[in-house]
């Protein structure tokens, strides 16, 4: 069983296509047919349904990826801890949500780019939900997270910063005139919405359906600069987080409602496999990390203390 049999079975039930796997990996098909055949003769057993153009995995096929994709995490590591030097080098795969992507990582990726230049980062977006199963799946070395502070048994996890959150409103909305906003006072209200599966819509949609308060959200978005200029325009209100909110909040282009609330707090969290092996370039990675993240909680702490002041 060779490393390049694994790799092959591995990408044909990503792309689920020999032809399309002979593509990504730059082989011939017909070295990608023997790479397959070679597997399954050492195996005894087929590891695709060939049906038509139509790639499954069999049984035995859906026994093996798992194992597939240890051994070739293992040897990437292996390679790369036998390749180090004193310099970190070689790539890091990062996955965050579009609010940590572009308003908390920026910072650090600067910072670390600026020191290690040999370091090639990959920054690649997702829900919550997905990005936590890529790092599982060993798609991603590390994941941040922006949701209610969570352990898992096979990640580790640190918590880096609690986040406020705001429920926002145009400057000339009915709710700004209020003293205090809860529940009852949304009646009616459009909200306007981050996509299905965002960690923080679902815990506000959550507290809102326990008080009774029906959730009108006709309007979903992809992205939050499309919500911001979507409440300044009056169409509606929003829950989103604080760090997105800053720069139009200090403008008065949008007001923080006085929400009296329970919700669970979110906080920003990076997670990695237990058993991942982390090499001097993802050390470093950390250790900035770290550093940056104690800036952050004393920001959070300052804009706390000003905003009950």
């Amino acid at each position: 069983m060779e490393i390049r049999q694994l790799q092959t079975f591995k990408t044909i039930a990503e792309v689920h296509g020999f032809i399309r796997a002979a593509d990504v990996l730059g082989y011939a098909q017909s070295s990608v047919t023997a790479q397959i055949q070679g597997l399954e003769d050492e195996i005894g057993s087929p590891l695709f349904n060939r049906l038509g153009k139509k790639i499954t995995l069999t049984e035995a096929g859906k026994r093996l990826l798992p194992y597939a994709h240890e051994i070739l995490k293992m040897h990437d590591s292996a390679v790369a801890q036998a390749k180090e030097g004193e310099i970190p080098a070689g790539k890091i795969v990062i996955g965050a949500p579009e609010s940590l992507a572009a308003y908390r990582l920026p910072s650090v990726l600067e910072k670390y780019r600026s020191l290690y230049p040999q370091v090639k980062i990959v920054l690649k977006p997702g829900l919550c939900r997905e990005l936590i199963e890529r790092v599982r799946r060993g798609e991603l070395d590390i994941a941040f997270l922006l949701q209610q502070e969570t352990i898992f048994s096979d990640l580790h996890s640190e918590t880096l910063v609690r986040e406020p959150m705001m429920l926002i409103a145009s400057p000339k909305h009915r709710l700004t005139q209020h003293q205090h906003v809860r529940p009852s006072d949304l009646q009616g209200e459009t909200i306007l919405s981050t996509e299905p599966g965002c960690s923080y819509r679902e815990l506000f949609e959550s507290y809102l359906n326990q008080s009774g308060t029906p959730v009108n959200t006709d309007l979903e978005f992809w992205n939050i600069e499309a919500i911001k200029q979507c409440v300044m325009c009056g169409l509606g209100i929003s829950y989103l987080p604080y760090i997105t909110l800053k720069s139009e909040i200090r403008q008065n282009r949008l007001v923080a409602l006085p929400w009296k609330d329970d919700i669970a707090p979110v906080t920003t969290q990076v997670i990695y496999h237990k058993s991942k092996w982390l090499s001097s370039a993802l050390k470093e990675f950390f250790r900035l990390l770290r550093d940056q993240a104690q800036l952050w909680r004393k920001e959070v702490m300052l804009e706390d203390q000003l905003r009950l002041s």
